[in-house]
């Protein structure tokens, strides 16, 4: 049986994902717009590393949560755990994607990346959809929240020290973090 709240939640979903597409892309920009601030760089890419690009979904899902959730708290049950796992999600899509297809081709193709974020906002937002209409317990919301939690925080803190792995290097510059560190 189909209810309203259904219908309210799956609009706003896919709202979500064009909001995800449109901000997300929006937030690859506003560092260099900023002219390189360093509060602006916590939530924007700073570099063309895989692990940046990775911040566009997680901030621009924040976003659209703070806005989503008071327009449909009644009718949801885990709604930290459903984004959570729908951030996941998305993130594992554009690492999936990357790491997949640049190791037979061995480059990148802006396309392919682009269209991997796409994607992952739209399973992102499939995925957090599904997750949210179910019951589950307040532990369950508990570690939806310890997710956000602790990715917010690498986020933040590899943007001034990531470890020097390649999912973190700027593969124009050679570059990692807000430093330029070499």
């Amino acid at each position: 049986m189909y209810y309203y709240g259904d219908k309210k939640i799956n609009k706003w979903e896919i709202v979500g994902v064009f909001w995800m597409i449109i901000v997300g892309s929006l937030l690859h920009f506003t560092y260099e717009w900023s002219n390189n601030l360093t509060f602006v760089g916590v939530i924007s890419s700073i570099n063309e590393s895989v692990w940046e690009h990775l911040k566009l979904g997680y901030w621009s899902l924040i976003f659209f949560s703070l806005i989503e959730y008071p327009a449909i708290n009644r009718y949801v049950n885990s709604f930290l755990l459903g984004k959570a796992l729908g951030i996941v999600v998305l993130e594992a899509t554009i690492i999936g994607v990357f790491y997949s297809y640049t190791a037979i081709i061995k480059r990148s193709i802006l396309w392919v990346d682009i269209s991997s974020y796409v994607l992952g906002a739209i399973f992102c937002q499939w995925i957090s959809s599904s997750m949210i209409k179910k019951k589950f317990s307040r532990t369950s919301e508990t570690i939806g929240l310890i997710i956000f939690i602790v990715l917010g925080f690498a986020f933040i803190v590899f943007t001034f020290y990531p470890p020097k792995l390649p999912i973190f290097m700027d593969p124009i510059t050679k570059t990692y973090g807000i430093y330029k560190l070499k």
